[in-house]
């Protein structure tokens, strides 16, 4: 069988995109264009080496896109390329399934080396950016979510989320007031910050924020209320959480005191 005079080069190509060799698209090419084929044949019509030929075969057969005769000699067949191109197209899929599991469990190793290693702390400008930490925080806590705040940094949707999150892990928030009844399975400290000399009002608007703690894991510590102004520490360190552990005990057991 002789191969038409054509240049197969760009199938060659798409078929190797697919995970074929080049000597595996020549022999693949040649088979389709007769019926069978002995491996003598197969040289002849796709000049690959003769050497080269039952290797490729051996591939061919391998990815199941060619069939085989018990004949002598034996003859060969390329399946249709229907079922080729899917078989073709399942492999890359398997292969891309395990390449990305593979993958992930590299970078989570890393990240987890990264995290045991270094105090990484993120920083968040401006207030909006702030609140869609606290929504993003809140609605991932798994056991419980500790909130000292503003007021300003508890926009609706922040008291929508925690809410919402009520029935499903323990939830504390202490603030300077609350717009409307807090939720049953909410508690809710409102606490008036201490009196401070007048001179001092500036500072005193600086230092407003608040920390937010989500599963004794991962913190948020808020510095400034103003819309441009605020800006927020973020850090799963297991140094930064334990010490505003510390200073969040400190303030809801003052909040929680009567009076």
């Amino acid at each position: 069988m002789k191969t038409p005079p054509e240049d197969p080069g760009r199938l060659i190509e798409c078929l190797k995109s697919l995970g074929m060799t080049k000597y595996e698209a020549l022999v693949y090419i040649a088979l389709l264009r007769v019926p069978s084929a002995t491996a003598s044949e197969i040289h002849e019509g796709s000049s690959v080496p003769r050497a080269s030929v039952y290797p490729v075969i051996d591939q061919l057969l391998d990815k199941d896109l060619v069939s085989v005769s018990q004949s002598a000699p034996k003859r060969f067949a390329a399946i249709p390329p229907d079922d080729a191109i899917t078989r073709l197209l399942s492999r890359i899929e398997r292969d891309a399934h395990s390449a990305k599991s593979a993958l992930l469990a590299i970078n989570r190793k890393r990240i987890a080396t990264e995290l045991g290693s270094e105090e990484l702390i993120w920083n968040l400008y401006g207030l909006d950016a702030i609140r869609r930490k606290l929504v993003d925080l809140i609605a991932g806590a798994t056991e419980d979510v500790r909130i000292i705040a503003h007021p300003t940094m508890l926009s609706g949707e922040v008291r929508d989320m925690l809410t919402a999150m009520g029935d499903q892990v323990s939830i504390e928030v202490v603030t300077q007031c609350w717009d409307g009844p807090a939720a049953e399975n909410l508690n809710i400290y409102v606490k008036q910050h201490p009196d401070v000399p007048r001179e001092l009002d500036r500072a005193k608007d600086l230092m407003a924020g608040g920390i937010c703690i989500i599963d004794g894991r991962k913190i948020m510590v808020i510095v400034g209320s103003g819309t441009a102004d605020a800006v927020a520490l973020f850090s799963e360190s297991e140094g930064f959480v334990r010490f505003f552990l510390r200073y969040y005990s400190l303030i809801i057991d003052w909040a929680k005191k009567s009076g």
